[in-house]
């Protein structure tokens, strides 16, 4: 059995009940044997086995009240991945999905994509089983202020910079930073998403939308395409989905379906990007209620999204929500290219079926690096007292993501491994990690 197959062993046999956490690490380990096996260091000193351990796992209780007096307990999570080449950097989840496995898997992941953005970030990420959806902004400011009078203990400005995710935007930021502030007397970049009077960088919002985009488009320039005259198909309805559709269609593409967790809607004439921004982030609205803008739009209940012929789709939503039978689909009906919005969202199955037939494939930790790379922009800015304009934030995200392109395409080439982008970003990630972990000693 190899180095690699007995790590993975034993760290299932270590997380039990763990199942997320077990694909990103099989799916990360698996494409990094080439690497592994060709560098007898890595093994000696058990790089692999202190790689898959947090250095930190934190798991607290969070008390809030409601608006009627009722007293409510949610759990609240931050793992602390890895600081090798900088403070730990990754977002928070406010959703009732969240347990340890999802929020270890996130993290794992963190640490390649913050290594790929090229900044000196470390991998984290956090969150909590509270489902902000049909709470008063109250309710939310007294669970986040809760959430933060524990985790305030564990991060900081050089130590541990969390962010927004899904559940976590500007409202949810706000509420956690002043509880920050009040208690330690610190205006500091602790947290980045944060509002453009108080430290926020332009651009976040838009940013892994945005991001994704700059990446895939990169992706599609290498083979002699682009998005211009292009059908794209995008599920999910929140920033990543929203923003993607934004910037694919300023580059020429046709996005014609977004989805939320009720449905998805198709709209042959292309999506209204500003109905769907008023919809979902003015009145919190759902997306069945696209087609009374739109009545020549369809809504549909459930999954069936990926069902709608396209050239390009972009997973945006949630984990593992492209699985082997939706690959096919799309491959069936003619999409020759993805890219991931979201934190894993499609199944190692599916990933295979993808690289089997020679789809060209953007995996999450490249092409929705964005994010997390504009956040570390926010904290260069808080860090020097600057502001710095739309412009020129979207500029140095556009060059990030078009370097992480080159850099995943170039580390699968040198392990002839050409157009695997898979395993090309996880090994541009992990080298620069492991070797400054080496650097740094046995910690």
């Amino acid at each position: 059995m190899s180095y690699v197959d007995n790590v993975l062993n034993e760290l299932i046999l270590k997380n039990p009940g763990q199942p997320e956490f077990h694909q990103a690490a099989t799916e990360v380990l698996n494409t990094l044997k080439p690497v592994i096996e060709s560098n007898a260091k890595y093994q000696k000193s058990s790089l692999l086995e202190r790689l898959v351990e947090p250095e930190r796992q934190i798991m607290f209780r969070v008390p809030w009240t409601d608006d009627n007096g009722n007293v409510h307990v949610n759990r609240g999570y931050r793992v602390q991945f890895n600081s090798a080449i900088g403070p730990f950097k990754g977002g928070l989840r406010f959703h009732p999905s969240v347990n340890l496995s999802i929020i270890k898997f996130l993290g794992f992941e963190q640490i390649f994509k913050n290594s790929l953005t090229g900044l000196p970030i470390g991998g984290g990420k956090g969150g909590s089983d509270f489902d902000p959806k049909g709470k008063s902004d109250n309710e939310v400011m007294r669970f986040c202020q809760s959430f933060m009078t524990e985790l305030y203990k564990y991060i900081g400005a050089d130590m541990d910079v969390p962010a927004g995710d899904i559940g976590v935007g500007g409202r949810e930021v706000g509420y956690m930073y002043g509880q920050y502030k009040r208690i330690t007397g610190l205006y500091e970049g602790v947290l980045t998403g944060k509002g453009l009077t108080f430290g926020g960088s332009l651009v976040r919002t838009e940013a892994t939308g945005y991001g994704l985009v700059y990446l895939v488009e990169e992706m599609l320039n290498a083979k002699g395409k682009s998005f211009k005259g292009q059908t794209v198909v995008i599920s999910g309805a929140g920033n990543v989905a929203v923003y993607a559709a934004e910037k694919a269609v300023q580059l020429g593409a046709k996005v014609v379906s977004l989805s939320d967790s009720t449905g998805y809607i198709y709209d042959k004439d292309g999506i209204d990007i500003e109905f769907v921004k008023e919809l979902k982030f003015v009145k919190r609205g759902r997306l069945s209620e696209y087609t009374k803008q739109r009545p020549n739009a369809e809504y549909h209940d459930g999954k069936g999204v990926w069902n709608i012929k396209c050239d390009i789709a972009l997973p945006c939503a949630t984990q593992n929500e492209l699985d082997e039978n939706d690959a096919k689909t799309l491959i069936s009906n003619g999409c020759y290219a993805v890219g991931e919005g979201a934190n894993m969202p499609s199944t190692l199955e599916a990933i295979n079926v993808f690289l089997e037939n020679k789809v060209l494939f953007a995996p999450a930790k490249a092409a929705n690096a964005g994010g997390v790379a504009t956040s570390a922009l926010e904290m260069s800015q808080n860090s020097q007292r600057l502001s710095w304009t739309f412009e020129e934030v979207d500029s140095k995200l556009k060059n990030i993501m078009v370097n992480i392109y080159h850099n995943m395409d170039k580390a699968a080439e040198n392990y002839n491994m050409k157009d695997n982008f898979v395993a090309g970003a996880n090994i541009a990630g992990f080298v620069k990690v492991a070797d400054a972990m080496i650097a740094q000693g046995v910690i």
